[in-house]
């Protein structure tokens, strides 16, 4: 099978972790990534102003780097994660040379990534989505038929347990952290936190934290994301994971149920305390593979309750890590993936 897969490669992405899983899977496969085409990291406000004057150039030749990829890697499929710079006279093309067309979306909402995905997302031949309600909205919002619902998974070349330094726990060491991108919900959820146990040690790491306005989370805060293996270590440094998900947006029918977090944390052998719902306990048992809450006010008890009972923590984590060994690698959902596939 040969698959022509257009996404981020950079060490830690999701899309570079299924990438390589499905090249270990046995697929010969070439790979486009938009991050060589297309500038999206830039802080400076005069670089942000050249690049989106920029935009159009970089994404007209990001088009043409797959077209022209197609021209001479003659894949079966043209399989797009994301796809927000995806064009659809791209897709067409890739189908009038014999492409099968794939789209695996992994985020909550599909109309929040500008105009690309929702006029390519019925163009698909089958889409992956990572939420199950993600199945339903684009059925309403788009007439899709063919959308199966995968969950994330872990990594097994970055999500693992690594040897730990003092160097390594001086940075990362805490009694709890957070990962993941600023919304209001988690900032309320964790300033709760705070105020409840305020001599505990907590760590926020992600993106676009500058947005958080209560002053109680000055000291948590520590401005910057950490990804690929900083990560997995700043997992195994932290006594409490913290799954705190993101509230319902524009564009979709609920908030998360799960993250690629669900799996991060047990796949780098941490201890995981997740948002309860119907969905998330389904991965991992409750108290035996992972701790769970509902809402701030037991989020904050099982801190405290855990905090102190190391020898609980240590075993529920062992056994979230052997769980996820046994069952949510990126391995196993690119064998779920090649499965559908091999279907079309």
């Amino acid at each position: 099978m040969k698959i022509l897969l257009v996404g981020p490669l950079w060490r830690g992405s999701n899309a570079g972790g299924l990438f390589r899983a499905l090249s270990r899977a046995g697929c010969l496969i070439e790979v486009i990534d938009e991050f060589y085409f297309i500038s999206l990291k830039t802080r400076k406000k005069s670089t942000k102003i050249l690049e989106r004057l920029l935009r159009p150039l970089q994404e007209e030749e990001f088009n043409n780097a797959i077209k022209g990829t197609i021209t001479t890697f003659r894949p079966d499929f043209l399989f797009v994660y994301k796809g927000a710079f995806v064009q659809p006279a791209t897709l067409a093309y890739a189908r009038a040379n014999g492409c099968k067309l794939i789209l695996f979306y992994p985020d909550v909402s599909t109309t929040a990534h500008g105009p690309n995905i929702p006029a390519c997302i019925p163009q698909y031949d089958l889409i992956f989505t990572t939420k199950t309600f993600g199945i339903t909205d684009m059925q309403q919002q788009y007439g899709v038929q063919k959308a199966v619902f995968i969950p994330h998974g872990f990594d097994p070349e970055i999500h693992r347990p690594l040897p730990i330094g003092d160097k390594e726990r001086t940075v990362f060491g805490c009694d709890a952290s957070f990962i993941g991108t600023w919304s209001p919900k988690k900032e309320k959820w964790l300033a709760h936190l705070v105020g409840k146990l305020p001599q505990m040690d907590l760590k926020i790491w992600g993106d676009q934290w500058h947005k958080a306005s209560d002053p109680i989370l000055k000291k948590a805060i520590q401005g910057k994301s950490i990804l690929g293996d900083l990560y997995a270590i700043a997992i195994q440094c932290s006594l409490i994971n913290l799954g705190i998900l993101s509230e319902q947006v524009t564009g979709s029918s609920s908030g998360d149920l799960i993250t690629s977090r669900t799996f991060h944390i047990p796949g780098s052998s941490g201890f995981m305390l997740h948002e309860r719902n119907e969905e998330s306990v389904l991965y991992f048992n409750e108290n035996t593979e992972a701790a769970f809450f509902e809402g701030p006010e037991e989020m904050a008890e099982k801190v405290k309750s855990l905090l102190g009972d190391n020898a609980l923590r240590n075993t529920i984590r062992l056994g979230g890590y052997e769980r996820a060994l046994r069952d949510h690698s990126l391995d196993a959902r690119a064998a779920t993936v090649l499965g559908h596939m091999k279907a079309l």
